[in-house]
């Protein structure tokens, strides 16, 4: 007998020792490391004992330990303490079916009934064959220990009994996937959720009905559509009409779990049936908008299956406000500006808030496996600065792509919701057409939310009658699964026969449903009752205020001398025994001189100035980069690092948390590696929060190429397309320093291109006075708009882009900023060079080397939208100027030439010729060689200054 054997008859694995055994044993599942060796060692054995056919058995998954054996274990410890041998044999296969048990909470999904339209055969999968395990028919009627399962409270069964359990639970209309969860409790809880009711829990007759109510619906909805608006694009939910029992299920289950915000984001399939037949969106309306009535007021629109909508519902446990956002064509990239949106309302409802507010996403099958937005914001899930308690996925699974996709070539994983294993999230596949099912499932995904505060995914597994849209031909490329799905009656249908044959309906009741919905659908009348229209709750935001407002550059930013003085005591202030690094703490000394105007503000402090005045006077600050905190280039240090200690709640100190009592609040994230998502995340935050300055900050400006779509779908268009406000900040570091082509340019032509209708600001400030006060006007004016800044590197430093304590507490914020040397004579200037950023500096600097008093500069801070009447106003202090030179750093196809030049002609003089001071057109935008970069920076100096071969245009 082995010493691992042997080790059975000493005292451990005496009965009332068995407890310890199995938490042992857990504990060596989770790390074989952290058990006693002589208990590790006979652990090994057990996950490698002989199977049939000479192979070894597979180690078991580190999440379902085999406790069970260690009762039986026990009992025959009993005997050697009577003096009899133990019965191995019977140890050993309560081993095995402790095996079995694991392998089908394991791998059961694989054998799930999920198809609706059973194309595939069931896979083979030797680990769910008892056979594997050495247990044969003789054992099927053999009883053994079933403790660790919830399918009875008998705490044994026959091997036949547990085998038919395991099937029951995990491989009928519910494929469970959860064993990859590390956390004991979770797997505890999904085994004990899906067993004691052998996933198939009693449903009632009223129920019932109320299931059929909701598929007659979603099905009605679609052929009403299909018949009144022939050809016209809507997404059908035809096939996967079990989607809309499922989200009735959310709603009312969620009102009875203390949620009382929903924010739902989907893409097109489904969404018109979501708003009729759930949100209680007036099927008039929706009629109106196919035969081509808009909305007023917005200057370009959007269509029908793209528009979002709120209402406020009566649940079974109370008012509902439910909220679908508006979505783009890009299909997966609402998921971020929903968390987001989400995030702002759970912070103004306070500690419970994430108890309250629940995101719900609902996906396609190809677009969650394949859009890499998915994995990001999946990867915010989490974290502090982006959680939010868990999100219910619902996925639309119609089993394929694009109409002409071959489902094989959809993704390279078993499941298309493999992806959200990454955050352990349960999956809870589901067949469409077993509508029950689908609710029971929706259900248990809710709870596991509420009761884990984490992200978990109903997969429904349904099919898509038509095609991608109503134009589409689907059999053209898919002729087998379109055989199938025309030979399909229907899940309203299936489920309606079902509970005739049941008794549950009378003959005919389920068509007469039909025909009570099509009357609805004729009279254009609400199908949801009771839609609350009187209802608001005390946490809404009233956007009224900012809606009416015109556009104006002028703000009262200023702030007394004296306030500024207090506040910045307050930022340099660090608390008794807190030890700053060296150099933050010069930084702080510095910034304490600069407080009492012993020196000019350098570019960090006017940006804490800004932030601090704006949280001492109600306005919250949300900051969130990469690097966000101390700043990319060290300029900012915002969160502040005790040296002497390491934890991150304990070692750090933020003075901008501690400027005023009752100020709001400061936040400062260090993202995630991620643009797209997170800049979505942002953009959503400041959709349902005015009163937050919410800024996104790139680490180096050309980053923002990875949110691009972000930008494109949401931040330049969501108002025009939608009505959607956002005060937005983006900043982005900007600057040809000599790094390279990636750390130069954040492409100011790309925004450029996309302003239109006052939809957003493109700023680039050159000192710390502007940013000051662009900063606070961001906020203190009575509108919100999206702005970008340009904001520098090396001005961060340059003493030059200083400025006095004075004009933080006067002046404002200048789109224009003219000539600023004395020495300058305007009637002897001959030449105007317009700039924007960085290049003014080098322009100032080459003017004084030259001793050029013939040429002025001025400098155009914000670009868009452009300061015509002030500009103007400039150029025409130099009556004697015959020259108007745009000069700038980028190359003459990127930058803002293109843009500003017909600004700049419409506002010059008759006979004033324009020209071009810079790089020449380049496909990258910017050199990566420094003695190159240094010989361009010098020739676009000369050609400013020089003499112009030829100009542009002349007025």
């Amino acid at each position: 007998m082995s010493s691992e054997l042997e080790s059975l008859q000493n005292s451990y694995l005496f009965g009332g020792n068995a407890p310890y055994v199995e938490e042992l044993y857990e504990a060596y599942l989770d790390n074989p490391g952290s058990v006693p060796d002589n208990w590790r060692n006979y652990f090994d054995q057990l996950q490698h004992m002989p199977a049939t056919d000479g192979q070894e058995a597979t180690r078991d998954q580190a999440h379902a330990p085999i406790v069970e054996s260690f009762a039986l274990r026990a009992k025959a410890n009993a005997f050697v303490q009577r003096g009899q041998e133990p019965d191995l044999a019977v140890a050993m296969k309560q081993v095995h079916v402790q095996s079995l048990i694991a392998a089908y909470r394991s791998l059961g999904s694989r054998w799930a009934d999920l198809d609706p339209l059973k194309r595939q055969d069931r896979p083979g999968i030797p680990e769910l064959d008892p056979a594997f395990y050495g247990l044969t028919e003789a054992d099927l009627d053999q009883v053994f220990s079933a403790t660790n399962t919830y399918f009875s409270k008998a705490t044994t069964m026959t091997l036949r009994d547990i085998i038919k359990a395991l099937k029951d639970t995990y491989c009928r209309s519910i494929g469970a996937e959860f064993m990859h969860a590390s956390d004991p409790a979770v797997k505890r809880w999904v085994q004990e959720r899906l067993e004691s009711s052998l996933s198939a829990p009693t449903v009632t007759p009223d129920r019932k009905k109320h299931i059929l109510q909701q598929l007659t619906e979603a099905e009605g909805l679609e052929r009403y559509l299909h018949t009144k608006y022939v050809g016209q694009k809507r997404f059908s939910l035809e096939g996967g009409e079990s989607f809309i029992a499922s989200m009735d299920e959310l709603v009312n289950h969620a009102g009875e779990s203390g949620v009382q915000e929903i924010v739902v984001g989907m893409a097109h399939r489904g969404r018109l049936n979501m708003l009729v037949n759930i949100m209680g969106k007036m099927p008039g309306d929706l009629f109106a908008e196919f035969e081509g009535h808009h909305a007023e007021g917005l200057t370009d629109g959007d269509v029908k299956y793209h528009n979002g909508f709120s209402s406020d519902l009566s649940t079974r446990g109370g008012p509902m406000h439910l909220s679908l956002a508006f979505n783009p064509s890009h299909l997966e990239i609402v998921n971020p500006v929903v968390e987001g949106s989400v995030r702002a309302r759970q912070e103004r409802r306070g500690a419970d808030g994430y108890k309250q507010v629940l995101p719900v996403l609902v996906h396609g099958d190809a677009a969650f496996a394949g859009q890499g937005v998915v994995m990001e914001t999946l990867n915010l899930a989490e974290t502090r600065g982006y959680g939010t308690g868990g999100t219910v996925h619902l996925v639309i699974n119609n089993q394929i792509g694009f109409t002409t996709s071959d489902p094989r070539d959809t993704r390279s994983t078993i499941y298309c919701t493999d992806v959200s294993k990454m955050i352990e999230a349960p999956v809870f596949h589901v067949n469409g057409d077993d509508p029950e099912a689908v609710v029971f499932a929706t259900r248990l995904a809710l709870d596991f939310r509420m009761q884990f505060g984490r992200d978990v995914v109903v997969d429904i597994v349904c099919f898509r009658k038509l095609g991608h849209n109503e134009q589409d031909t689907p059999s053209l490329t898919q002729p087998l699964m379109y055989k199938r799905i025309g030979a399909h009656p229907g899940t309203r249908q299936f489920y309606s026969d079902k509970l005739t044959a049941q008794g549950v309906l009378q003959a005919g009741e389920g068509d007469q449903l039909v025909k009570d919905y099509r009357r609805y659908m004729e009279d254009g009348r609400r199908t949801i009752e009771p839609v609350l229209t009187n209802y608001k709750s005390k946490y809404a935001i009233d956007w009224t205020p900012y809606l009416s407002a015109k556009w104006t550059d002028q703000a009262d930013t200023a702030v007394p001398a004296a306030e500024l003085k207090r506040i910045g005591e307050k930022l340099t202030t660090v608390p008794e025994g807190f030890t700053p690094h060296s150099l933050v703490n010069k930084l702080l000394n510095d910034r304490r001189a600069m407080a009492r105007g012993e020196q000019n503000l350098d570019w960090g402090m006017g940006e804490h100035l800004a932030f601090a005045t704006l949280v001492a006077s109600g306005y919250a600050v949300r900051i969130t980069g990469q690097d966000s905190g101390r700043g990319t280039f060290t300029h900012r240090h915002a969160v502040l690092h005790d040296q002497n200690r390491e934890r991150w709640n304990d070692g750090t100190y933020l003075p901008l948390q501690n400027v005023s009592e009752g100020q709001a609040p400061f936040t400062v994230i260090d993202s995630v590696l991620s643009e797209e998502a997170v800049l979505g995340f942002e953009y959503g935050y400041s959709c349902a929060d005015p009163n937050t300055l919410t800024i996104w900050e790139a680490q180096f400006g050309d980053f923002v190429n990875g949110a691009q779509v972000v930008i494109d779908q949401f931040i330049v268009s969501g108002e025009a397309k939608w009505g959607r406000q956002s005060g937005l900040t983006m900043m982005l570091p900007h600057g040809y320093e000599g790094q390279g082509p990636e750390h130069s340019s954040a492409r100011i032509e790309r925004f450029l291109q996309l302003c239109a209708d006052n939809n957003i600001q493109v700023v680039q400030p050159t000192s710390a006075a502007q940013i000051f006060h662009l900063l606070r006007r961001q906020m203190v004016r009575q509108f919100r708009k999206p702005l970008v800044i340009l904001t520098p590197k090396s001005l961060l430093r340059n003493k030059d882009a200083g400025s006095p304590m004075s004009d933080l507490s006067s002046g404002r914020f200048r789109p224009i900023i003219g000539e600023v040397d004395e020495k300058i004579n305007p009637a002897s200037v001959n030449r105007v060079l317009v700039c924007s950023g960085k290049v003014y500096y080098d322009l100032v600097n080459a003017r004084k080397e030259r001793k050029d008093n013939t040429v002025a500069i001025v400098r155009a801070e914000q670009l868009y939208p452009f300061a015509h009447k002030t500009f103007e106003a400039e150029l025409r202090k130099y009556p004697k100027a015959t020259e108007v030179v745009w000069v700038q750093d980028e190359p003459q196809n990127q930058g803002s030439w293109f843009y500003v030049q017909h600004h700049l002609y419409q506002n010059m003089s008759s006979g004033q010729k324009l020209g071009y001071a810079g790089r020449v057109a380049s496909a990258s935008p910017a050199v990566g060689y420094l003695a190159k970069h240094l010989e361009q920076q010098k020739a676009l100096i000369e050609q400013a200054f020089g003499k112009f071969k030829s100009f542009m245009l002349t007025k």
